[in-house]
């Protein structure tokens, strides 16, 4: 089995050790697995914002070193990525992307958790119930533009805004997404996390659109504690569910070397 979705506790709302990742993936046969924790955002000096779900920027070089350390220490056991999750705002990405890159990291997988860019006051979480159709495509829009630049190998919970409005308006948005990836040939992720916790997402309806457009599905634990590993009878029950919708997942992006 593969996961390129894990966090750390630098998150600020994930709990364990580095390490305890990577035991528990080998003790339940995973071969490999990604740690793609929460990105420190590079928010312009002097905004007043203060980001409370992401490490903070001092502390990118020692979770690099620590990922890195586990990657020779369990080399014979298990293949281990250094990765990133990350937004995409326009305002910042390039210079956020100069510095993620200095810590020889594997991969970036976007997790749109705001649109706008998050510090300017304008920004709404993804996951907040909304009926706002200005919001969700402004989501569509804002993935799509960051798909676009080629940095990202994947899309995580791509359901993850939470639109609660006219349902014709949400499938219509959700194609333009689903195709706009297609066409990239860029995975989507079907989220362990939402699907284990019964969050509003993963929802039905989008996968369906999903598995309607073509588009690559892979499957990501998107864990924030080591016991996630171990839930192997759940991820068995999830990708039976995924099925169902019409869809074989994926196990590795082929961008992935």
């Amino acid at each position: 089995m593969k996961n390129y979705h894990t966090h750390t506790k630098r998150c600020g709302h994930a709990i364990g050790e580095d390490e305890e990742y990577v035991l528990r993936a080998i003790e339940n046969g995973f071969d490999e697995i990604g740690f793609s924790d929460h990105a420190p955002m590079l928010f312009p000096d002097g905004c007043g914002y203060y980001s409370t779900f992401r490490m903070k920027p001092y502390e990118a070089e020692g979770y690099a070193k620590s990922i890195h350390a586990l990657k020779n220490k369990y080399r014979d056991q298990i293949k281990i990525y250094l990765g990133f999750e990350l937004e995409y705002y326009p305002e910042l990405f390039e210079k956020e992307l100069k510095f993620l890159k200095s810590f020889d990291i594997d991969y970036l997988i976007m997790g749109q958790h705001f649109t706008g860019n998050e510090y300017d006051g304008n920004s709404r979480y993804s996951g907040l119930p909304t009926k706002d159709s200005a919001q969700l495509a402004s989501y569509v829009t804002q993935c799509l533009e960051g798909l676009k630049t080629g940095e990202f190998l994947y899309l995580a919970h791509p359901d993850l805004i939470h639109f609660t409005g006219d349902k014709e308006i949400y499938l219509a948005e959700m194609h333009r997404l689903c195709m706009g990836v297609k066409e990239l040939g860029i995975p989507l992720e079907y989220n362990f996390l939402g699907y284990y916790e019964k969050r509003s997402y993963p929802r039905d309806d989008f996968w369906k659109t999903a598995a309607a457009c073509g588009c690559e599905v892979i499957t990501g634990l998107d864990a924030h504690t080591p016991a996630f590993y171990t839930k192997t009878k759940e991820i068995k029950q999830m990708k039976e569910h995924i099925r169902t919708l019409g869809i074989e997942p994926i196990e590795k992006p082929k961008t992935l070397k």
